[in-house]
């Protein structure tokens, strides 16, 4: 169930209410990715001080695991509301030999390109074969939703044809014509208990974005997911075209993105819930946020440096005081067990950061002044 409190008056932001079966969850939220069910050098009680409010955890990659297991993700991630994907971007993922030449995002610059060929995956009206560990597999939308309501996250996300920023116009039609197929076999499927959004294809097609959004936003899902492929500063773009043509009093998800300033672009477009790798994986490299930017913190400049990360900071790291000097010391060690402390005080800063930046923008809604604080964070914020 899903209920907007407030509405921005000046963008298309809102406040809300997501209840699931596991708590509720406040929105506008950033959703971490937490791919194997759980989030590594991280026990579930260092997830919940982080203030995170929902996980999502990757389909692909648990796939073997929900053969032997059932509901088994509150074990690395503590009881807190979760969501799975469909496996359908890792399938992309396998599709190309060049993996530079096509991801999630792409240099502003691209451009189409038919040239290349799928040679490790085959597009069918009934799934997807994709090679794979040295054989040929297959995932489709029912076998998806099989494995989703195995794994048993509180939100699932139907069995959609992600394309390239580098597909043309006929390969993107046919795209959105598999994913409304496949849709309708995913509601058919579903497991009841589990919330289902569906997702909006249509690449960076204005028509067939429209296209797409009319037809999911009128199928009966839970909520709604924007995905595919884009470039950084056509992300704007994309919502302008889909948000007016979904339901107003379902949720909305944008699959993948979650830079700073894209957290602003997406909120104000009318999402309210995204998920993106960024805090964790550049945790775990050393890339640390605050209000001013980030530093990395393996840097030699740190070595002898006393500081907390960041003055103020409400995080477990910070108010424990591990220095700087600490936290350097620990990331770059060659001991396993030091270089796993490292990650872990990094990785609840940074998630940290991105909840409190999260609770700071509701807040701001609640009182009305949205764009006051954006303008003041993102002046601030040099990154």
């Amino acid at each position: 169930m899903f209920k907007i409190l407030k509405k921005d008056s000046k963008t298309k932001a809102r406040l809300g209410l997501l209840t699931t079966s596991h708590g509720v969850i406040k929105t506008p939220t950033y959703v971490f990715v937490g791919t194997y069910a759980n989030i590594r050098h991280l026990s579930p009680l260092d997830i919940k001080r982080s203030g995170a409010q929902v996980i999502i955890s990757n389909t692909f990659h648990l796939w073997d695991r929900s053969k032997k297991e059932k509901n088994f993700l509150a074990k690395g991630l503590g009881k807190i509301p979760t969501m799975t994907d469909s496996g359908g971007f890792q399938v992309l993922s396998l599709a190309f030999d060049d993996k530079d030449r096509v991801g999630k995002f792409m240099k502003d610059d691209a451009k189409l390109d038919t040239s290349y060929k799928r040679t490790k995956i085959k597009i069918t009206s009934k799934g997807v074969k994709f090679f794979y560990n040295k054989k040929w597999k297959f995932l489709g939308p029912e076998l998806s939703m099989k494995i989703q309501a195995k794994i048993g996250a509180d939100i699932i996300f139907a069995f959609d044809h992600i394309t390239s920023p580098l597909d043309d116009y006929a390969y993107n039609q046919k795209a959105v014509k598999l994913t409304d197929k496949w849709a309708k076999i995913c509601l058919k499927t579903r497991n009841p208990r589990q919330m289902l959004f569906g997702i909006v294809q249509g690449g960076l097609f204005k028509d067939l974005r429209i296209k797409s959004a009319k037809s999911i936003g009128a199928m009966p899902f839970d909520g709604f997911g924007i995905g595919g492929s884009y470039t950084k500063e056509q992300i704007a773009g994309v919502l302008k075209y889909v948000i007016p043509h979904l339901p107003d009093d379902k949720p909305r998800h944008l699959l993948g993105v979650g830079k700073v300033a894209d957290v602003f672009e997406a909120i104000e477009n009318g999402i309210d819930t995204f998920d993106c790798v960024i805090p964790t994986r550049e945790a775990r490299h050393g890339r640390l946020y605050t209000k001013t930017g980030h530093m990395d913190i393996r840097r030699g400049a740190y070595s002898a440096d006393k500081k907390v990360i960041e003055k103020g900071c409400g995080c477990a790291t910070c108010s424990k005081k591990i220095s700087r000097a600490k936290i350097r010391e620990l990331i770059k060690s060659e001991d396993v067990k030091q270089n796993a402390a490292g990650q872990r005080w990094c990785l609840m800063h940074n998630m940290w950061f991105f909840n409190n930046m999260l609770e700071e923008i509701r807040a701001a809604l609640s009182r009305g002044t949205y764009q006051t604080f954006r303008d003041k964070f993102l002046t601030r914020f040099n990154g």
